[in-house]
C-alpha cells in the first residue's frame, strides 16, 4: 500500500475511534482501514480505560480485536449496536457503497443493519460517481447455484466470475463456506433493481450493495486530515 494512501486509511480510522465513547456496543469492520480503527481503539482502551464491546464482523476482525484488548459480544448477547464502522470499495453521492473484496459483506450487512449509526472509512480514491465503475460487486452463493446466478447477472448487464484463491487451488471460501462471484458492471445505474433481483434469486446469499445504510462517511487524506460526509 502506498504510503499516501495508509496514512488516509489510518487518518479515517483515527477519526472513528475518536468518536466512540465508554458505554458504546460496536460493529467492529473488516479490511485494511477498519483494521486501523480497531488498532486506534485498542490504543483507547488501553490508555483511557475505555469500556466498550464489539461485534466483529469476521475471524479476521475478531483476532485482530482480541490482540488489541477489545472485549467482543454477539448479536445474541448484544442485539443493539450504537455504532457500526466498515470500509468500502466504493461510495457514491447517495452514501450507496459496494463493499466484500475481503468477502466478507454478508456479516458486515447483517453488523451494519443493527446500528443506529454506521460509518464507513475510505481514502479519497474510493469515491465514485457511477456506482461499478472500478470495483466488481461481490455476490455470496451456494456453490451449486454458480451457473445459475452468473445467467442473472449477465443479464443484469454485469461480467460475473467466480473469485480464485490466490494462493490456492479453487474458489475463495467466505466465512460461511461459500462461493463469491465478482460481477464487473459498466456501471450500476440502478442499484435498487440488481439488489431487488439477487434477493430474489435463489442460491444468492446476500451481495455487497449497501442501500440506505450508510449514515455517515470519513474520507481520509493523504495530508492526515479527514472531511466528514454525513447523510441526512
Amino acid at each position: 500500500m502506498p504510503d499516501l494512501q495508509k496514512a488516509a486509511k489510518r487518518a479515517a480510522g483515527e477519526q472513528v475511534a475518536s468518536m466512540i465513547t465508554s458505554g458504546m456496543k460496536l460493529g467492529l469492520g473488516t479490511g485494511s482501514t477498519a483494521a486501523m480503527a480497531i488498532e486506534a481503539l485498542g490504543v483507547r482502551i488501553q490508555k483511557e480505560g475505555l469500556q466498550v464491546c464489539g461485534v466483529p464482523t469476521s475471524f479476521a476482525s475478531e483476532r485482530l480485536a482480541r490482540e488489541c484488548g477489545i472485549p467482543l459480544t454477539t448479536l445474541d448477547q448484544t442485539p443493539v449496536l450504537d455504532l457500526a464502522f466498515d470500509g468500502a470499495d466504493e461510495v457514491d453521492k447517495n452514501f450507496i457503497v459496494i463493499k466484500g473484496r475481503g468477502a466478507a459483506q454478508t456479516r458486515e450487512k447483517i453488523v451494519a443493519a443493527q446500528a443506529k449509526r454506521f460509518v464507513i472509512l475510505i481514502d479519497e480514491g474510493k469515491l465514485v460517481d457511477k456506482l461499478g465503475t472500478r470495483m466488481p460487486l461481490p455476490v455470496e452463493i451456494v456453490p451449486m447455484a454458480a451457473t445459475p446466478v452468473m445467467n442473472v447477472l449477465i443479464a443484469l448487464g454485469a461480467r460475473p466470475e467466480i473469485r480464485m484463491g490466490l494462493r490456492k487451488d479453487g474458489p475463495v471460501v467466505s466465512d460461511q463456506g461459500l462461493w463469491i462471484l465478482d460481477a464487473m458492471f459498466n456501471e450500476i445505474t440502478d442499484p435498487e433493481h440488481v439488489n431487488r433481483v439477487l434477493l430474489n434469486t435463489p442460491g444468492v446469499v446476500d451481495h455487497g450493495l449497501f442501500i440506505d445504510m450508510v449514515t455517515d462517511v470519513l474520507i481520509g487524506l493523504s495530508d492526515g486530515s479527514v472531511r466528514t460526509m454525513a447523510r441526512r
